[in-house]
């Protein structure tokens, strides 16, 4: 325990501790903003964790929090997180098991017991309860109204039978989805998708339905049993026959991270107050990116090698196999591309307003810019899957 000195240093500061006898704060006074609330049985430790202003840490629940930068008024109810990001006015229920890679962006939330990895929820999109959604990207929505949402009991399933992850989801994009105007996508409860795959904007699965497939057309209504008459097959654990569209997939999943990195690297510094804990913030978010480029590169590897020692032969084999010794350097970061100045010059003039309400009054030619550039990006990721030689 910290002893109550320390403790009255927190206090000064304009930090409310409750119980604070039962609460271990392994971290500088300096690392959390006044304003902000810790309740009883909290742990805070890491000497990257940063906690803007009116934060509310605990309220139903212990938290332990490690390495992990919160922005303002955020609500983190009760659970562990360790290396993740929460920015402003985020939301995160009792029960929460949050691990390294995961970006939860402004208004995004999840209910009681959901477990997050390597998982980016972007602007308004909403989790219920009882969800494991690792290894995802989730677009979609316009506001704190009208957003993509996940519904209870849902699963995103991450690891194969032949024991690899390369099964990254795309659900939305990022060229589209930053700006903010897109239809939310809704999952319906007790479903589930079974990565890799990708979900258009406007889809709606309906409860109880688990997805296998790409769903590419807009506005599209996805049901069906998951229940129903058993089947067998003969089935091999080592037999890869699917790979020309888990590659691709990847690369687009791989593609749509370097455009978000791209746009905090440009954008989001433009928008980002100049203060010690939304600075914090941000560059916890542009580790985060990385960290999920890295993890992509290393899970097609361990697939790619895998593959090597598979006894059967597909043509799509050679394309992974072929990109298996430059996959370092093709699934870093864009370093290359940058933003059109329209939407710079328009990103400077809202300094002032926050990041939502700069980004929703975009003009929309300004917008359709933004999203050019940083779909170049993505289809630049793409071909090098495409154009790879057999």
């Amino acid at each position: 325990m910290m002893n109550t000195t320390t403790h009255a240093e927190f206090t000064a500061r304009g930090i409310r501790l409750h119980h604070p006898e039962t609460i271990t704060l392994d971290i500088s006074p300096e690392q959390i903003a006044p304003g902000t609330e810790i309740f009883a049985g909290c742990r805070l430790s890491g000497a990257r964790t940063s906690i803007g202003p009116d934060c509310q840490i605990g309220r139903e629940a212990p938290v332990t929090l490690v390495d992990c930068q919160l922005g303002k008024s955020v609500r983190f109810c009760g659970g562990f997180a360790e290396d993740a990001v929460f920015l402003d006015g985020s939301a995160v229920g009792s029960g929460a098991h949050i691990r390294p890679g995961t970006l939860l962006e402004e208004a995004a939330s999840c209910a009681h017991t959901v477990g997050l990895k390597q998982t980016l929820l972007m602007p308004y999109v909403t989790l219920g309860s009882l969800i494991n959604f690792c290894d995802c990207l989730m677009a979609g929505g316009t506001g704190s109204k009208n957003h993509s949402e996940v519904g209870s009991s849902y699963i995103h399933f991450n690891f194969t039978a032949h024991q690899d992850k390369a099964t990254a989801t795309l659900i939305g994009d990022v060229p589209r989805g930053v700006m903010l105007d897109q239809p939310p996508i809704f999952l319906g409860g007790q479903g589930g998708l079974v990565g890799p795959v990708r979900i258009a904007y406007g889809s709606v699965l309906a409860a109880g339905t688990m997805c296998r497939r790409d769903v590419l057309n807009e506005g599209m209504l996805i049901f069906g049993q998951t229940g129903g008459r058993q089947k067998e097959s003969p089935y091999q654990l080592k037999q890869y026959a699917d790979i020309d569209r888990i590659g691709r997939n990847n690369f687009i999943y791989a593609g749509n991270l370097q455009a978000l990195a791209a746009w905090y690297q440009y954008i989001r510094p433009l928008l980002t107050p100049g203060d010690p804990y939304a600075q914090a913030c941000l560059r916890g978010a542009q580790r985060q990116l990385e960290s999920g480029l890295s993890e992509r590169c290393a899970q097609l590897e361990k697939l790619a090698a895998k593959i090597a020692a598979a006894p059967g032969t597909y043509a799509s084999h050679g394309k992974l196999l072929a990109l298996r010794p430059h996959l370092p350097r093709l699934l870093a970061p864009d370093t290359v591309s940058s933003p059109p100045e329209s939407l710079v010059a328009a990103c400077r003039l809202g300094t002032g307003k926050t990041y939502l309400e700069t980004i929703t009054s975009l003009a929309s030619e300004i917008k359709q810019e933004g999203v050019a550039w940083l779909q170049r990006i993505v289809d630049n990721s793409q071909q090098h899957w495409e154009n790879a030689k057999l």
